[in-house]
């Protein structure tokens, strides 16, 4: 009984050893993953930035466009109502009675501010180009920028990838040989506490008779407990496995 009791003891041990190197390897995973730092999403950013930009170009460019065709067909109506009072003011040479001469008066008069509307439509509409000019002008300097900033920033962020994706592919394999040493429950459970926690430990050392993650205080025969590695402890504050001082 005695040596199967000892065997049950080192067995934890072991596991207790080997969950504590496997954090080391993934915080060594998650470490350079800060390296990297918020470039990934920088890049992401910039992208969606700049087809916003581009989109908005494109629109901007499609209201210039109508704007044009706008003037020209004001222009057109200006040309027709011009030529119409032409032939008004001809027939009214020609009319019989003060009747068709009034009639012929509001032709006129109608074609008249037919003309002062496309003036005036023409006056604004060319406002309009001047200010969307200025605006696709400024908008297509800060696209050349974006175009600019996503460049160094995916160089950059190739450039970290390139030396760091060595060293974590390693690191990957590490961790995935280290899990196999570790039983399936404790794995669920090591994964589940890294995953809710913000700087992904889940098994961490006791530091200055505290837990390593939360800092709460340990008492004393806990920390023997911990020390003696004959079961797994969690802290009762963070819930993360504490392991006792562990050798480099």
């Amino acid at each position: 009984m005695a040596t199967k009791a000892k065997k049950t003891e080192v067995s934890i041990a072991e596991k207790l050893d080997a969950l504590f190197n496997l954090q080391k390897i993934d915080s060594e995973i998650d470490r350079i993953k800060i390296i990297r730092g918020e470039l990934p999403l920088e890049v992401q950013d910039l992208e969606d930035e700049i087809e916003g930009l581009t989109t908005r170009l494109d629109k901007l460019e499609n209201d210039l466009s109508d704007a044009e065709a706008s003037i020209l067909n004001h222009k057109n109506t200006i040309k027709d109502a011009t030529a119409a009072i032409e032939k008004y003011k001809e027939q009214q040479n020609n009319v019989r009675n003060n009747r068709e001469y009034e009639s012929l008066s509001k032709e006129i008069e109608f074609q008249t501010l037919e003309i002062q509307l496309s003036e005036k439509r023409i006056k604004e509409a060319k406002f309009d180009i001047d200010s969307k000019k200025e605006i696709i002008e400024s908008a297509k300097e800060t696209l050349e920028r974006r175009k600019g900033d996503l460049a160094a920033k995916k160089s950059e962020l190739d450039e970290i990838v390139a030396e760091t994706q060595k060293e974590e592919e390693a690191l990957i394999k590490k961790s995935e040989k280290a899990k196999e040493a570790i039983d399936e429950r404790l794995i669920s459970a090591y994964q589940r506490l890294r995953q809710n926690s913000r700087n992904g430990l889940a098994v961490v050392a006791i530091e200055r008779d505290s837990c390593g993650g939360c800092f709460n205080k340990i008492p004393p025969q806990r920390q023997v407990d911990i020390q003696s590695k004959k079961k797994v402890i969690v802290c009762e504050h963070c819930g993360r496995i504490i392991v006792g001082q562990m050798e480099v």
